[in-house]
């Protein structure tokens, strides 16, 4: 039976992106301490740590997201494995995640002059050291709009999850769309919602990078 397309289904959307804002969040997480190792490592003075980030950095980018999903989903069960949409979703984007947030975090890091290391040498710090008390906290001014940048990208690529039967905000507005057959005003209904999730970052993005343009 057809139904019309009304608040009740606006409702459900609304309610299903709660899982598209739990699924960036935990794959945000998870993308954050991989990608941190990730930047550490590209800049150890040890060079088979530096190539094997190196490695699985260009390894994740050069790979659609899609097959990474695929590949966690639907491969591992072959293996014995078992996952459910949520675990799969997370894992894959954190993945993924991690290879872009890893090259972003190294080249804040990189970015500081070279000075700034040799002052921390100079006093007698290790590299965990120069790094906590002057590399990170200035890279962090650097890192933080492109870092926030990502995450709006990260909001819309959960839409992928759907293709694994997770159902987020892009899944439910596929079943709504199949319930009331009027397409065109549920993907309309779910862009507004992604754009209301995305567009008060992309402005906190751009605000920060200028502010901190100026502080610098």
């Amino acid at each position: 039976m057809i139904r019309s397309f009304g608040l009740i289904d606006v409702m459900y959307l609304v309610s299903a992106a709660r899982w598209t804002v739990a699924l960036t969040v935990t794959a945000f997480a998870g993308s954050a301490l991989l990608g941190m190792v990730l930047a550490i490592m590209r800049i150890l003075p040890f060079a088979p740590l530096r190539w094997l980030a190196a490695t699985y950095i260009y390894v994740v980018q050069g790979t659609p997201l899609l097959v990474w999903l695929f590949l966690i989903f639907f491969g591992l069960p072959l293996i014995g494995i078992s996952v459910n949409p949520w675990l799969a979703a997370a894992v894959a984007f954190s993945v993924y995640g991690s290879a872009f947030l890893g090259e972003i975090w190294r080249g804040a890091l990189v970015s500081i002059a070279k000075t700034q290391w040799e002052a921390g040498a100079s006093l007698g710090l290790s590299l965990a050291e120069q790094l906590r008390h002057i590399i990170v906290p200035q890279s962090i001014r650097i890192a933080v709009a492109p870092t926030v940048g990502f995450l709006v990208q990260l909001i819309k690529n959960t839409s992928l999850a759907a293709t694994i039967g997770l159902v987020e905000l892009t899944r439910e507005g596929q079943l709504t769309a199949a319930g009331t057959y009027k397409p065109f005003a549920v993907y309309i209904t779910v862009a507004v919602i992604y754009f209301l999730m995305c567009f008060p970052l992309t402005q906190w993005s751009r605000s920060l990078e200028r502010r901190l343009d100026v502080a610098r």
